[in-house]
């Protein structure tokens, strides 16, 4: 085992159980990219637009998303100061975060979004040395050539990898997957949207926030699910599991 761990992080501290997570409308109550498209972009309606393009399988996600962050001009250092302003935590994170850490219970944030945003946000919503804590594997941002990100119009994204989704979560988790029995911990994964469809079918049990975009796509590609309002649901979960009182299977309930 000990072999695996440079490349496995998650494993460090032989955990049971793994928490995969994404960010944007899972950890946070709303998408901080789309805030930022609504407020400071092309706005709503077109996101939307694109956000279907994706769900139903018509472009990628990494084309529709990079259009949308194009769309906004407005400097790197305001886009952070905006959604510092309206980027509001999950209410039952934190103390999923505090539970998940006190009993060895590793939680991978892997976004679609971009790294120096989500370090922001943790940082305001958890204290830096809290949020530093927490891997993040994520897209990052660049000056464009002969700018600055903090000049208007001098940002872009620069993704994680080749893929269409611009960061193929499942990258991440298939190594985990891939463990030998009596290594392999439990995965979970929760989302709620179209970043989130590289994810899906990957671990042992996926949460899916109820009413978005992520329910959809379980329901017509018939991937079991549980769904769940906020970390609140999740904790109650993973506890019941963890103490041996649920198994995975039993908990993927669909719509419940």
């Amino acid at each position: 085992m000990g072999s695996t761990l440079p490349a496995l992080p998650a494993l460090k501290t032989h955990p049971k159980f793994i928490f995969f997570t994404d960010f944007d409308g899972t950890i946070t109550q709303q998408d901080s990219n789309d805030f930022i498209t609504d407020n400071l972009g092309f706005g709503r309606e077109e996101r939307k637009k694109g956000n279907a393009d994706v769900l139903f399988g018509r472009r990628d996600f990494r084309d529709a998303f990079q259009e949308m962050l194009d769309s906004i001009k407005a400097p790197f250092d305001e886009c952070i100061s905006t959604l510092l302003q309206n980027i509001t935590l999950d209410e039952g994170f934190k103390e999923f975060f505090v539970w998940a850490r006190e009993n060895n219970v590793p939680i991978v944030i892997l976004s679609g979004g971009m790294e120096p945003i989500i370090r922001a946000l943790l940082e305001n919503y958890l204290g830096k040395e809290e949020a530093e804590t927490l891997q993040i594997v994520s897209n990052n941002v660049a000056a464009r050539p002969g700018k600055s990100i903090n000049e208007a119009g001098g940002w872009t994204i620069v993704y994680h990898d080749d893929s269409g989704f611009g960061h193929d979560k499942s990258l991440e988790i298939r190594p985990y997957a891939a463990l030998p029995e009596g290594e392999r911990p439990v995965l979970f994964y929760a989302g709620d949207g179209v970043s989130d469809l590289s994810a899906a079918k990957e671990t042992d049990l996926l949460f899916a926030k109820a009413g978005r975009d992520l329910v959809s796509y379980c329901e017509r590609e018939k991937v079991p699910f549980k769904t769940f309002e906020s970390f609140v649901d999740i904790l109650d979960t993973v506890k019941k599991i963890a103490a041996g009182k649920l198994t995975v299977t039993a908990a993927a309930t669909g719509r419940s």
